[in-house]
Parts: structure tokens; C-alpha cells; sequence
């Protein structure tokens, strides 16, 4: 019924388009020239504008007709008269709907109700709108819909807009406080012949000219960390990442995050850098270093607890890392206390440190903290800590039990990278389906010489999230990955 209520609209515009087109009118002309916004007009009280948006409601009472008209900056409402308009481009109005856009020129005035509104002296038909929007019916209350339609979802729901337009903020003010200290925005292969940077499987793609199949990338990092040994002491990057992995609430197989690279510091410096961003990000967009995320407050104060791996895992499931010296033996512990986890398809000693952390410790954390010093298996191209080798210099960031931040000691041992990523390689053999590939060009490059650095990313999209409470990733992602769907609609 709503299908056949739709395709009828549709039809009734489309002649409403022809009779402009015979009428000689342009439906869709190249130019307008805006002077203001409806916001700006607002404020010209008794001043004459030149404004133009989008069509949000009409009401026509015989000789004369109230719109509202909207753009970016907001609403406000026209008011239409034959007396002012003549008859003949009065009559027009009649061709006009909902959804049209318009622009008007006039004098703002004050209505007898007391709405601040154009008087129309003359407006012109700049794209002629050929479907409803949806809220004049049925809305646009299936999710999958607004992400799917995310124009209309921008449309019909201004909070939407605001999401991302503090999304993009964000992004600006990360690129102000990365270029004030000194490090330098740079761009990387996006196509990569070898994945590396994460432990993630990869989209491949073909090029047909060179006949080779190259990688969309899971991470920049292996080419960042190239400068460093070039020369860079402070790089970072603002990049697309592609990772062919589940879709879920924190999770989109393209994504977007900063990464930065720090010669001649360690984590530490790292941490009370992240403490100094993330704290003036929060003040800047909220005002204060309180806010509330799905119901809950976070102080982002500084200084933020630490807390270590070994501490997290010994305190919730009594696992001591300390006392595990490979798969074997962690698998016997976990045995031996009885604890309930699936290791079905799971191989190598840090895919179960990760599975167990993001299953018994990683959900109660609440945050922001930094999480400390992770087992050596779980990240191949992190530095061991010295005094502790069976430990990498690293750190998370977490909040509301969702990463954050992961930070580290980059290792610049030739030799130790290369036996770790053998490693890889193996558990790779041995069916694990995430694994880090040895890039013989970036050991190569280590072999020049890569001075002590940190390395640091941020996922833009969960930030996005707890900044703008955004319960999913696909709230704060102009369009997400969804499925394809089954059938079209006909009208």
C-alpha cells in the first residue's frame, strides 16, 4: 500500500516537472547565488536577504502560503503573497513540494504570531524534488535504512548532522595538536604488495597493467616507521584502514584512524602525551572533562590509573603470566582452574592471551586507564621490556571496555623482528587465520638503522562514538558496510 502511495507521488511530481519544463522554466539551473544562511537571516530583522535550502512544510491559504525552509544552519519560515508576487509567479507555487529547493529573495520581518520569516519578493526553483521524504509517511524507522539512505537520515534528523560534524572537528583538532608539537602529516600506499602493521586479514585486490595482486592496508605503520630510518623524528598519518573481519558495535571493515611515530621516546612519553590529547580533545568539545557515555560518567582528568596485563588477568581469572612459558602450559591452566572458554580454531600463545583478556577482563574495565605491559606473543613488532623480556613496552587506552588507543615500543632489532615474524609465519601453518607476513623490505630497511621510537594509534570512530555517545560505529561512519540488499524498491 505504502509502495503504491510512494509510485503515485512520484508520478504527480514528474508532472509537475513537465509543466515547469513547458512553463520554460528550468527545474534544475546551475547557480544561485546565496548571500545568506537561514540562520544569518534570522538575525537581519528588517533587512533584505537572499537565501536558499530545502522545502520542510508548506501550508497555502488561498492568496498567500507559509514555508519553512531549511539549510545547514536551521529554519525559518517563508511567507508567500500574490499581491507581492503578482499572479503569474504566484500560481507557480502550485508545482512546488516538499523537498523542493528553493531560494528566495525578501525582507525579513516579524509575523503578527511572532515568527521571524522572509516576505517573499521573488524565488526561484533551484532542483526539483521527484520522491517524498519518508517522514511524511512512514518515517525512517528501520536502522539499517538510515545507514543504508544516510541522506535521508541526514535530512530527517538534524542530531545526525551534528555527529559528524564533530566528527570532523575532531579530526581538525587532532591535526592542530600533532602540528604544534612538531611532528609532520604525511601519506602512505594505501595498495600494498605485503599486509603488515597488524595482525588482520587483508581485501586483495588485482592490477591489471603490472598483473600483481596487491592489498588494500590493515595499518600504515610499516611505512611510517620507514621514514624514521629515513630521517622523519616525528611522522603521523590520518588513514583509511581495510581489515576483512566481522562486522559488529565497535567493529566496520573500513575505518579510520591517526597514527604517529616518535623517534628517540618510550611509551611513557607516549602516555603522558595521549593523557594531554585526549583531555584537551574532551574540553574542547564538551567544555569539561565529565561526560556521560551510554549512561555512565568518565572523567578524563588527568593523571589516568595504570594498571598492568599480568595484574588484570592474575586479579579476574587467577591466570599468573608469569609462571606461562608457552601454549602448552597456558592451555593447562586454564584447564586446571575450570575456566569456561572456547579454543576451537584458536593457535598461538597471544591469541589465547587476547581471547581471554577480551572475554573475562576487557568488559569490566570501564576506564579511561592505560593497560600496561603485554605478554611478548600477543604484538610481533613491539619492543620486549628489558628488565622483563617476556613483556612488551606497551599500552592501551581503554574506555567504557572498548580500545582506544594501542601504544608501543617499535622494535628496531633486524634480527628479533625477523624471528618474531617467523613465528608468525609458523602459527600461520599451523591454521591461525590472523597472523603478521614477514616484509623482507622493512627488515632490510631496519638494517640501516631505525633509532629508539614509539609508535602510537587512535581509532577516529571510537572516539567519534564516546565524545558524541553513539552507542555503534555505524552511528558515527557516513556509510557503513552493510549487506547488499535483497531487492530494490520499484518507485
Amino acid at each position: 500500500m505504502i509502495q503504491r502511495r510512494l509510485g503515485l507521488i512520484r508520478r504527480q511530481r514528474l508532472e509537475k516537472l513537465k509543466k515547469l519544463q513547458e512553463l520554460g522554466i528550468n527545474p534544475y539551473p546551475s547557480k544561485f547565488e546565496k548571500k545568506h544562511t537561514c540562520a544569518q537571516a534570522r538575525a537581519l530583522l528588517g533587512k533584505k536577504v537572499k537565501t536558499a535550502g530545502r522545502v520542510r512544510a508548506i501550508r497555502a491559504h488561498g492568496r498567500i502560503a507559509f514555508f519553512d525552509l531549511i539549510d545547514s544552519s536551521g529554519k525559518i519560515q517563508l511567507w508567500f503573497q500574490e499581491k507581492n508576487l503578482g499572479k503569474e509567479k504566484y500560481q507557480l507555487i502550485k508545482y512546488l513540494d516538499v523537498g523542493d529547493f528553493i531560494g528566495v529573495e525578501g525582507r525579513v520581518v516579524k509575523t503578527k504570531a511572532g515568527e521571524i520569516t522572509i516576505e517573499v519578493a521573488d524565488f526561484q526553483i533551484l532542483a526539483k524534488s521527484l520522491r517524498p521524504l519518508p517522514d511524511q509517511w512512514h518515517g525512517l524507522k528501520d536502522v539499517e535504512e538510515r545507514y543504508r539512505r544516510r541522506y535521508l537520515d541526514l535530512i530527517l534528523n538534524p542530531e545526525v548532522r551534528k555527529v559528524f560534524e564533530i566528527r570532523s572537528r575532531l579530526v581538525r583538532l587532532i591535526r592542530e595538536f600533532l602540528d604544534k608539537r612538531g611532528f609532520v602529516e604525511v601519506e602512505t600506499p594505501i595498495l600494498q604488495p605485503i599486509y603488515g602493521g597488524a595482525s588482520a586479514r587483508p581485501f586483495i585486490t588485482h592490477h591489471h597493467a603490472l598483473n600483481y595482486d596487491f592489498y588494500l592496508r590493515i595499518s600504515d605503520e610499516l611505512y611510517l616507521k620507514r621514514l624514521i630510518v629515513g630521517g622523519f623524528e616525528k611522522v603521523y598519518e590520518v588513514c583509511r584502514d581495510f581489515r576483512n573481519e566481522g562486522i559488529d558495535r565497535q567493529h566496520n571493515p573500513e575505518f579510520t584512524q591517526v597514527e604517529f611515530y616518535w623517534a628517540y621516546a618510550d611509551y611513557h612519553d607516549l602516555m603522558l602525551l595521549t593523557e594531554e590529547m585526549i583531555s584537551w580533545l574532551v574540553k574542547k568539545v564538551h567544555g569539561q572533562l565529565e561526560i556521560e557515555y551510554q549512561g555512565e560518567k568518565f572523567d578524563f582528568s588527568p593523571p589516568w590509573p595504570r594498571v598492568t596485563f599480568s595484574q588484570l588477568l592474575k586479579k579476574e581469572i587467577g591466570v599468573d603470566i608469569d609462571r606461562v612459558q608457552n601454549e602448552t602450559d597456558l592451555v593447562g591452566l586454564i584447564r586446571k582452574k575450570g575456566i569456561a572458554l572456547d579454543l576451537e580454531g584458536v593457535v598461538g600463545l597471544g591469541a589465547i592471551y587476547d581471547l581471554l583478556y577480551k572475554t573475562f577482563v576487557r568488559p569490566k574495565l570501564k576506564g579511561p586507564l592505560f593497560l600496561l605491559d603485554y605478554p611478548a606473543a600477543m604484538i610481533a613488532l613491539a619492543k620486549r621490556k628489558e628488565d622483563d623480556p617476556q613483556k612488551i613496552a606497551s599500552f592501551q587506552v581503554l574506555v567504557g571496555g572498548m580500545e582506544l588507543v594501542k601504544a608501543y615500543n617499535e622494535l628496531n632489532d633486524p634480527l628479533d623482528q625477523r624471528e618474531r615474524w617467523l613465528e608468525e609465519e609458523k602459527l600461520a601453518r599451523q591454521g591461525a587465520e590472523e597472523t603478521e607476513r614477514l616484509d623482507e623490505d622493512y627488515i632490510e630497511a631496519l638494517e640501516y638503522g631505525m633509532p629508539p621510537t614509539a609508535g602510537w594509534g587512535m581509532g577516529i570512530d571510537r572516539l567519534t562514538m564516546i565524545l558524541t555517545n553513539q552507542r555503534t560505529i555505524k552511528d558515527v561512519i557516513l556509510f557503513p558496510a552493510l549487506r547488499p540488499r535483497k531487492q530494490n524498491s520499484s518507485t
